[in-house]
């Protein structure tokens, strides 16, 4: 085993359980190989319904100590995982990168994310902020405020395998609420290494069991952990099918859920863009991850008079990526995460060809170890099925425009909503496509492109993205429970609404 596993303490066979210490599991072997070649990284024995329970009562008595820890003293020990995340970051990026297959630097980039949303919540924990507002009777004060919200339930998806768990995880933690996880099945060892650097901090604190974990299976442990009423807000990142379920789920114990789902993002280039600038967003939307992240650019709908010569680009550019193995600093695009994955892929290009489209370059499985395939340029429609369905996979399928009101139709024209783009030097074409008439996705920038985005701002999308909102802003709000208080400090007792009850 590589030295770097040993270092955040990966076995060669670990337990899925954690309830402030490992709890030994009576589930399944799975086993965790790399999708960079195939070879076996090391196995987790998965946990069952009595683990879970095992899990869940833990994380319950321990909400019940941290709740009570006030704010600031929260955030000390929120910085404390931002300085170990720090002192971890190429192992576990290099972890990242081994199980996942995103290429290394796009495994440091999501460690530093982990310590960018660490950092924020520092400050955080002294900025949980209520209102004060007039109250309508005479000698009344009114304000409301944010209680912790109880235990936190995150079901993570295997293309950020540590990040989203960060931004769910810790800003939870510094609004005082403890935290179950179910990570992806995909890359389990991925949260075997978090919580064992989480945990380390959490002791020392004195709150052990603050960032609980339990992997298995989504019959056993999914559907329990999104059944569960002592679970009153469940994070769910995914696909639309399953976020459908958890919605659902949830919805009929009247709790709380939190959907990051799907994203079919596209690039709107305008013939008064900066070609130059909108190239390399293109590629990087496009190949970043391999396609693989939920703000992969898609559809890139590009003006009829710039179709040939950026086409032309495109070809040349993709041409020039590297592929290979992720940890290989000269790779910029690594295999796709399993032979699943790569079948997906293939289908969908003959869905393409069989509605009337074409591929223009790419496409294609790599005949070596590993789960590789070149990045794919195509023509379509926007109508298209295909098209319309996303695909976890490095196509980009270029759709040409007339005008803008076009652009933004098919911009708009899919059921999710997540990110969205435009390039453009022109600034009414900027503010139109800001507007509220103009892009209908969580996200939309200007002269950036799709991926890529900053914690400080609230992450999520609308429509069949799920409406969820993570990371910055005031998606903290999402964490905890609001309480309107009312003080009397007369010696009257005014109804509102000037009711009159006299005895």
């Amino acid at each position: 085993m590589q030295d770097f596993l040993k270092r955040l303490g990966i076995q060669d066979v670990n337990q899925g359980a954690f309830a402030g210490s490992w709890v030994p599991c009576s589930g399944d072997m799975l086993e965790s190989y790399s999708p960079a070649d195939g070879s076996l990284i090391a196995k987790v024995k998965m946990a069952t319904a009595k683990e879970y329970e095992t899990v869940m009562s833990s994380s319950v008595e321990t909400f019940k100590a941290w709740r009570n820890v006030p704010a600031p003293e929260r955030g000390n020990l929120v910085r404390e995982l931002a300085d170990t995340l720090r002192k971890h970051k190429a192992d576990l990026g290099r972890l990242v990168s081994l199980e996942m297959g995103k290429i290394y630097q796009e495994g440091l980039g999501e460690v530093q994310e982990m310590i960018d949303i660490a950092d924020f919540s520092v400050g955080l924990s002294r900025q949980l902020y209520g209102l004060t507002m007039h109250s309508e009777r005479p000698g009344h004060r009114m304000y409301e405020q944010y209680h912790p919200l109880g235990v936190v339930g995150v079901i993570s998806a295997f293309n950020f395998p540590v990040a989203v768990y960060a931004w769910n995880a810790i800003v939870a933690a510094a609004c005082g609420d403890s935290v179950v996880w179910k990570p992806s099945w995909k890359t389990p060892l991925c949260g075997v290494a978090v919580i064992n650097l989480f945990e380390k901090v959490a002791a020392k604190h004195g709150h052990p069991g603050l960032f609980n974990l339990v992997i298995g299976t989504d019959q056993e442990i999914g559907e329990r952990l999104v059944e569960d009423e002592r679970v009153p807000l469940v994070s769910a990142t995914g696909s639309v099918r399953m976020g459908k379920i958890v919605g659902a789920k949830v919805a009929a114990r009247l709790g709380r859920s939190l959907l990051e789902l799907g994203g079919n993002n596209a690039i709107i280039l305008s013939p008064e863009a900066d070609v130059e600038l909108a190239i390399p967003g293109i590629v990087f939307g496009s190949v970043g991850t391999a396609g693989q992240r939920c703000t992969t650019t898609r559809r890139l709908i590009i003006h009829e008079s710039l179709v040939d010569s950026v086409v032309e680009r495109l070809k040349k550019a993709f041409g020039q990526i590297r592929i290979g193995d992720p940890l290989d600093e000269n790779t910029l695009m690594g295999p796709l995460i399993d032979e699943q994955a790569v079948d997906q892929m293939m289908s969908a290009i003959e869905k393409l060809k069989s509605e009337g489209g074409s591929v223009i370059c790419g496409g294609e499985r790599l005949d070596r170890p590993g789960h590789y395939v070149t990045p794919c340029i195509a023509r379509a429609e926007n109508a298209y099925q295909i098209v319309q369905d996303e695909t976890f996979a490095p196509i980009l399928y270029v759709i040409p425009y007339s005008d803008l009101e076009e652009a933004i139709g098919y911009q708009n024209g899919v059921r999710q909503g997540l990110s969205s783009a435009i390039f453009t030097r022109n600034l009414l074409e900027g503010e139109r496509f800001l507007s509220q008439a103009g892009s209908d996705c969580g996200i939309a920038n200007v002269n950036i492109g799709t991926s890529g985005a900053e914690i400080g701002g609230a992450f999520g999308g609308e429509k069949e993205t799920g409406g969820g909102r993570e990371s910055g802003s005031d998606s903290w709000k999402c964490y905890m429970r609001r309480q309107t208080n009312t003080i009397n400090y007369t010696s009257e007792l005014p109804l509102a609404q000037g009711i009159k009850f006299d005895l």
